[in-house]
């Protein structure tokens, strides 16, 4: 989607490749940034990336996160490596970072990459990019809540080649609440059916007599969400904006979406509703890029045997 892309374009760096399958993602990347995507990088021929500084990218959470493990477990499917169509893009990046050997990479997934298959998966990803690649690499899990109003924790890796000091930017202890991107005037539209709040709350009924934690997000200005996914085009119900007693609760719209996930107001949005929440739904959050992307190219600057006091 550009999360990246506008993360370090506001440090003043450009972009000079970008690659995404999907073409509906393609199309809103192409009109906000001028720059047509490649497809799939299973299909791309490395030597066609052009030369770069810093490797970012954000390969498919699916197979690595504890929602996307669960699904696959109960249709019987592979997940984490052995899911031949995604779980193994990673080693189409590992692939381009061995080709042109960028100093630095950054890059983002869901935290429960870390506890994958018994910390197994995790010590492949690591293994490949410090063995087999000779990069040093820092990882940690970082909650965006602290510069949107969202609980969004995902792990960000970064590695320098040759290895440099770094550490990750520190961020607020407090950060905003949803009322700073709730617009006041929403189309009705947004607002849930009769038929629909009630479907939620009996289903919230239901799971929370059977001891389960299944529910609705019901907020308000003054609170922070819960994590956007790629599945709130469905119902909305991981984050419903309360409005009062007497109207059923309603959706956040993509363009309120666009702003829990850091996106500027003049970013386009092209697409219909249930695109632009999938989107949304699956991109980083460019503060958090930005802030560590800060620290990255920080470390880019200094000499290499740089060491802190």
């Amino acid at each position: 989607l550009g999360g990246f892309h506008v993360g370090l374009q506001r440090l003043g760096h450009e972009c000079v490749f970008a690659c995404e399958k999907d073409e509906q993602l393609r199309k809103t990347y192409q009109e906000n940034f001028g720059l047509e995507p490649a497809s799939d990088i299973r299909d791309l021929k490395v030597d066609s990336v052009p030369p770069h500084d810093v490797f970012c990218a954000g390969f498919p959470c699916q197979p690595f996160s504890i929602a996307g493990v669960s699904k696959k477990n109960s249709l019987g499917r592979k997940h984490g490596f052995e899911d031949a169509k995604q779980g193994n893009l990673f080693f189409s990046i590992a692939d381009i970072l061995e080709y042109h050997q960028p100093p630095a990479f950054v890059l983002e997934n869901v935290k429960h990459l870390v506890r994958h298959d018994q910390g197994r998966t995790f010590k492949i990803i690591y293994d490949t990019l410090t063995d087999a690649l000779g990069y040093q690499v820092h990882w940690k899990i970082i909650n965006a809540q602290s510069v949107v109003p969202q609980h969004r924790q995902r792990i960000f890796l970064v590695g320098f080649k040759p290895g440099r000091a770094f550490e990750f930017p520190e961020f607020p202890a407090e950060g905003p609440k949803l009322a700073s991107i709730l617009d006041p005037d929403v189309p009705e539209k947004y607002t849930l059916t009769d038929h629909l709040w009630a479907y939620l709350q009996n289903y919230a009924k239901k799971h929370q007599a059977a001891g389960n934690g299944f529910g609705f997000g019901l907020v308000t200005g003054h609170d922070i969400a819960r994590t956007l996914s790629a599945r709130y085009h469905k119902d909305g119900s991981e984050i419903l904006i309360s409005q009062g007693p007497r109207k059923n609760p309603r959706r956040l719209t993509p363009r309120e979406c666009a702003k829990l996930m850091g996106y500027p107001d003049d970013f386009k949005i092209l697409v219909s509703d249930t695109q632009a929440y999938r989107q949304f739904g699956n991109s980083v959050v460019v503060p958090v890029v930005e802030r560590v992307a800060k620290r990255v190219v920080e470390s880019l600057q200094r000499s290499v045997d740089y060491r802190p006091d």
